[in-house]
């Protein structure tokens, strides 16, 4: 049952339309028990069901600047260790667990006991992998589109729908020698095996895939590598970024519509359409990152048509109930 409360259906924090009645209880730092009658059911977030979103917010985000995070108990909302991480990534921070039961507690979502942890500026980590999914006949724009993405990393690689080819290297303006290349693979019906050879091709650790119709912006990109150093400190294999689904350039209601598309190059993909990461561990050993999004370009006949065509590949997955949630302009 999703909820619609006085003051809105969106989460608060991450602006999920996912707000539903909850049971979960959240313990403080003097041992007090409180429970939550509304949890989002995208970030884990708990609030009072009539509690104002700016007021929430206004409240977090001040808590969320200095050097330690810990829950007020007497909040109109609370969280685990688990969604602090989502929280403290809308305002690029991350935080550390205070002690190992802190950390047993960021790694066993969601539990009962109320967030607490320090806090620091995301900053540095590991080099990220760009990979492109594409016809042939998008490649040109692809890499006339990649200059952005020179800002956060050096290694591009493009996969193309198309009889076998290995990877041959493609000079671009900004990119040094051999950073991007081009290599071709028959999709054949099946995205997750199309990302998985994708992943396969990555010289880097971890990757982040973006579709041709699909753009990110340079500052979101150059936190990635920070935000693999946090999926890294939590045992995390793949990070979730929102994605705005803009139809004739209108943001569609289905958002924030989140994509798991920055992993580690041994995650893999399952599911011929509608693809999404199988994780060792399952959605625990992933997190939302909420600093940025990715930006997915759609026009209406592609969205009339898209749902239809994911159908016939993989019947019963093709979500055809989508097509009228995305031809819907968002709403708070």
């Amino acid at each position: 049952m999703i909820l619609e409360t006085g003051r809105g259906r969106r989460c608060f924090l991450c602006e999920a339309a996912m707000l539903a009645p909850s049971t979960r209880r959240l313990i403080d730092a003097s041992g007090r028990e409180r429970a939550f009658p509304v949890a989002c059911g995208s970030c884990g977030v708990l609030t009072e069901r009539d509690a104002d979103p700016a007021e929430l917010w206004r409240d977090l985000a001040g808590r969320l600047t200095g050097p330690t995070f810990v829950s007020d108990p007497d909040a109109a909302y609370g969280l685990d260790l688990y969604t602090l991480r989502s929280a403290a990534t809308r305002l690029g921070r991350g935080l550390h667990p205070l002690t190992p039961e802190d950390r047993a507690a960021l790694l066993a979502p969601h539990g009962s006991f109320a967030a607490r942890a320090a806090l620091h500026d995301l900053g540095g980590g590991p080099p990220v992998s760009l990979g492109l999914l594409c016809r042939p006949s998008e490649c040109d724009a692809v890499l006339a589109g990649l200059a952005p993405h020179a800002a956060w990393t050096d290694d591009v690689v493009i996969l193309l729908d198309g009889e076998a080819a290995p990877p041959r290297a493609v000079p671009v303006p900004g990119f040094g020698a051999c950073a991007v290349r081009v290599a071709r693979r028959p999709l054949a019906g099946d995205f997750a095996a199309q990302r998985n050879a994708l992943q396969d091709l990555a010289r880097h650790s971890w990757m982040l895939q973006l579709d041709a119709d699909e753009s990110l912006g340079a500052e979101t990109g150059r936190r990635l590598p920070a935000l693999a150093a946090l999926a890294e400190d939590g045992d995390v294999l793949s990070v979730g970024l929102p994605r705005c689904n803009r139809v004739d350039g209108i943001l569609s209601d289905v958002y924030p519509d989140v994509q798991y598309r920055l992993n580690r190059i041994a995650v893999r993909y399952a599911g011929r359409v509608h693809e999404r990461p199988a994780l060792d561990g399952g959605w625990r050993r992933s997190f939302i990152a909420l600093h940025g999004a990715i930006e997915h370009r759609l026009s209406r006949d592609h969205v009339r048509a898209r749902s239809r065509a994911y159908e016939a590949l993989d019947p019963g997955r093709g979500r055809l109930e989508e097509e009228e949630a995305l031809l819907r302009p968002y709403r708070g």
